[in-house]
């Protein structure tokens, strides 16, 4: 009895000093995430779902709520060593935890895999295999990927005169559509009925500015374009509707969702994956959903995270870990994962899948959406992009929205501060 006690003392004493438990004899793998509300409850699905049919690997899926609190979380655990075996990470941070040396190359295991050959890889879509290629290396892996889509009211659209099956495809339709629908309705001198609503938000200019012919950075990454003739072609757009056509009012927040649900307004542009919140909440009217209007371009940023595999110096950790983003991004669970969240699914595949047929064949309107895939770009991949989206949002467009810069002036101010952050790190670097 004494001996067994001993020992059982000792596994305990071995448990805590790691932070892992144990699961029937199977290799945790700690994943740190920031999923919540139906897009949580759908991740907890396909998670419980891979614990039960893989008898040698547990995911232990830990939520931090925030992408915020994410980011600190897993930069202070970089200098602590205190890191995840697999984590959700954005390109700009996934370059941060490349210089700490803290990642595995996502090839490195491919390489020894047997089962994931050339036809998976050319299966996945060529914008995530390029995003999540840094220094010549695959780092990260496609995990929730989303785009910018148009959402509108198909009875609003009918009570004016217009196609419900025919959303706006180009600016000056979208331009032309919100002076039709925005309104006095009830004649008491006041608008309640808005063509619009917008949020500040650096995603919707990266992708007008893209659309416009321009680019956010230089081939070599080195010089920020954000400035350019179709930088400030890309903020007017969004200011003449604000400020001199007057179709738009500022949101913030998911006040936009919320107008939008309560017909309010007739057109919102949001996240593919917001069509998750408004199903659970609720929509009393014919709803439209389409790719978002395009200009001399069709180029839009895909957004969202992925997965990066963390060292742990334990090769049975790493390629459970492995393991599970190969099954979570196969034909199956992407298609799945898309149908329940509306997130992008990562291969070409899955739309062969009956799942996803059905939802093409009940609303063929969403495959403009998908096809958005095709002509999909993404952010610079450098760890100075996490401030230049900040710097656009809380300084460039948010002044010239409130009328107190104009684009251009604002655009040229964050252009700077972008260069002089990308010179500070070359001097740090010599």
């Amino acid at each position: 009895m004494k001996k067994m006690l001993i020992l059982m003392l000792m596994l305990i004493s071995i448990i805590a000093c790691t932070g892992r438990k144990i699961h029937h004899n199977k290799t945790e793998v700690v994943f740190w995430h920031a999923m919540g509300g139906p897009l949580g409850e759908a991740l907890e699905m396909l998670v419980d779902d891979f614990n039960s049919s893989h008898q040698d690997i547990f995911i232990k899926a830990v939520s931090m709520g925030r992408y915020d609190a994410l980011s600190q979380k897993l930069m202070a655990s970089m200098q602590t060593g205190t890191h995840p075996d697999i984590a959700q990470v954005y390109e700009s941070w996934t370059a941060n935890f490349i210089e700490g040396g803290v990642l595995l190359p996502i090839d490195s295991f491919i390489d020894r895999d047997s089962t994931f050959g050339e036809d998976d890889m050319n299966d996945i879509y060529d914008v995530f295999i390029k995003s999540n290629t840094m220094k010549g290396r695959l780092y990260s892996f496609p995990f929730n990927k989303s785009v910018r889509v148009l959402y509108y009211n198909k009875d609003i659209f009918f009570q004016n005169n217009l196609d419900p099956n025919k959303p706006p495809v180009t600016w000056d339709d979208f331009r032309k559509y919100c002076r039709i629908l925005t309104k006095d309705t009830n004649n008491d001198g006041n608008i309640n009925q808005w063509g619009t609503t917008f949020a500040i938000s650096a995603w919707q200019f990266e992708n007008l500015l893209l659309q416009a012919g321009g680019e956010m950075m230089n081939e070599d990454m080195t010089t920020p374009l954000l400035n350019s003739e179709k930088g400030i072609e890309a903020l007017n757009f969004l200011n003449d509707i604000l400020n001199t056509d007057k179709t738009a009012y500022l949101s913030t927040g998911f006040d936009w969702q919320n107008d939008f649900l309560a017909g309010k307004v007739a057109m919102v542009e949001g996240s593919s994956v917001s069509m998750a919140y408004m199903r659970n909440t609720g929509i009393n009217f014919p709803l439209g959903i389409s790719a978002i209007p395009v200009y001399k371009t069709k180029r839009s940023i895909i957004s969202g995270t992925n997965v990066a595999i963390f060292k742990s110096g334990k090769s049975e950790v790493e390629w459970a870990a492995w393991e599970f983003l190969k099954w979570f991004t196969d034909t199956e669970q992407t298609a799945r994962w898309s149908e329940m969240t509306y997130y992008m699914p990562v291969r070409k595949s899955s739309f062969e899948h009956p799942i996803l047929k059905k939802r093409m064949l009940s609303n063929p309107e969403i495959a403009s959406v998908y096809e958005q895939l095709n002509f999909a770009a993404f952010e610079p991949t450098i760890p100075e992009w996490y401030f230049a989206r900040k710097e656009l949002e809380e300084f460039a467009i948010e002044r010239v929205f409130r009328k107190t810069m104009s684009p251009k002036e604002a655009l040229d101010q964050v252009n700077s501060a972008l260069l002089k952050q990308l010179d500070n790190k070359k001097r740090g670097e010599k």
